[in-house]
C-alpha cells in the first residue's frame, strides 16, 4: 500500500462555484447504502434525489477483474472501479456534473487495434489512485474526489484494505471451490453457489463507514449482483456488528431480473434466503420489488421469506420503460420516500 505523506493532510476544496454546489439540497433522511457496480449505481442516482445531503454510499472493495484487478494488483491499493461507479452516480444532473461523470466512466483504447498499458483502464480510476498515492489514505482521496466532482452525498470504501472473496459451487453431489470475485460472478452457470467468504476473515471495516451506519435512519442494500455486491456487506465482522446494531431501519431493493451468470436458478425467495443463510439473526424492515420482476405464483413464497426477515413488501413499478433491465431514478426515488415515510 501507498504511505501517507509527511505533514497534515489537506482537507479537500467545496468546488466553490460549482454547478452542483449553488442550489444544494436539504434531504430528509440520512441513508447508507450498501454494494457496488451497477446495482449501487441505480440506488444512489434514486437516493440522491432524496437525500442528497445524508447520503453515504459503502462500497465493497474485492473487486479482482477488469481495470480495477489490473490496478489492485500492480499497485497494491483497492480497485477502484466500484468506488468510481458510486461516485459517478451521484454528479448532479447539471452540465457540470453530466461532465465529470462522462470523464470518470471515459475508457481508453489504443489505435489500430495495438494492446496499450492503458487499454480499458477508466479515467475516473485513474484519478481516484492519483489521490490515493499524493495523500496516502483511501478515505481522503475519496473526499478528494468527490468534492471535484460536486458529488451529492459521500463514498466509503467497507475497507482500507483490498479483499477477495471465495465460496463453494454445489452441483449434482459435487463440491468446487472458487477463489475470486471473477469466479463467483460467474459460478451460477455452474450451480449453487455457497459458504461464499471474505479474505482476510479479520479485516477491519473503515471506521467511517461503521459511523455511517450507526447515524443512518435508513440502510440500503441492493439492486446488484447478489453474492459480489449485495453480500459481502454482510460478510465484514465489523460491519455486520454494526448493521445489527444499528437503530436504523434496513431496506433491500430487489433485482429486476434473476437470470444472470452469478445467480441462475434462483428465485426471488431464494435471494432473500442467500441473506439469512450468511447473516443469520439479521433483521430487514422492508423490500422493494418490481411486480413484474416475478411470477404471479411466486408472490407467496417470496413474501413468506420476506416476513422471515421482519420485513413487509412493497411493490413499486421502478423499471425503465426504454430498458426493462434497469430501475428508473425517479420511480426508485418514489419507491424509497414512499418506504421511508412510513
Amino acid at each position: 500500500m501507498t504511505h501517507a505523506p509527511t505533514g497534515p493532510v489537506p482537507r479537500p476544496p467545496e468546488a466553490a462555484g460549482s454547478p452542483a454546489n449553488m442550489t444544494p439540497r436539504r434531504g430528509t433522511f440520512r441513508v447508507a447504502a450498501m454494494g457496488g457496480g451497477h446495482g449501487l449505481s441505480a440506488t444512489l442516482a434514486a437516493l440522491r434525489i432524496i437525500a442528497a445531503e445524508h447520503l453515504t454510499a459503502v462500497v465493497t472493495v474485492a473487486d479482482d477483474g477488469g481495470s480495477s484487478g489490473r490496478i489492485r494488483h500492480d499497485m497494491d491499493v483497492l480497485p477502484p472501479g466500484d468506488l468510481r461507479m458510486a461516485l459517478t452516480a451521484l454528479c448532479d444532473d447539471t452540465d457540470w456534473g453530466r461532465t465529470w461523470a462522462q470523464v470518470m466512466q471515459h475508457r481508453f483504447s489504443s489505435r489500430d487495434g495495438v494492446v496499450g498499458s492503458l487499454d480499458d483502464h477508466a479515467m475516473g480510476n485513474l484519478l481516484i489512485v492519483s489521490l490515493w498515492e499524493l495523500l496516502g489514505d483511501p478515505v481522503d482521496g475519496l473526499r478528494w474526489a468527490g468534492a471535484l466532482l460536486g458529488a451529492r452525498g459521500q463514498v466509503l470504501p467497507m475497507s482500507r484494505q483490498p479483499l477477495t472473496m471465495s465460496g463453494q459451487v454445489r452441483r449434482d453431489g459435487t463440491t468446487e471451490r472458487v477463489e475470486s470475485q471473477v469466479e463467483l460472478a460467474r459460478a451460477g452457470r455452474l450451480g449453487r453457489l455457497t459458504e461464499v467468504q471474505l479474505h482476510p476473515a479479520e479485516a477491519e471495516a473503515c471506521a467511517e463507514a461503521v459511523s455511517a451506519i450507526e447515524l443512518s435512519d435508513w440502510i440500503v442494500f441492493g439492486p446488484g449482483s447478489w453474492y459480489t455486491s449485495v453480500l459481502p456487506h454482510l460478510l465484514l465482522a465489523d460491519l455486520r456488528a454494526a448493521i445489527h446494531g444499528t437503530e436504523a431501519r434496513r431496506c433491500v431493493v430487489m433485482n429486476l431480473s434473476g437470470e444472470d451468470e452469478e445467480t441462475a436458478g434462483l428465485t426471488p425467495a431464494d435471494h432473500l434466503e442467500v441473506l439469512v443463510q450468511h447473516a443469520p439473526g439479521l433483521r430487514i424492515d422492508a423490500v422493494i420489488a418490481d411486480p413484474s420482476s416475478m411470477e404471479e405464483p411466486e408472490r407467496p413464497a417470496f413474501e413468506q421469506a420476506a416476513a422471515a426477515l421482519g420485513a413487509v413488501v412493497h411493490y413499486h413499478h421502478v423499471r425503465r420503460e426504454e430498458d426493462r433491465e434497469v430501475h428508473d431514478p425517479l420511480r426508485l426515488a418514489i419507491a424509497f420516500d414512499d418506504v421511508f415515510s412510513r
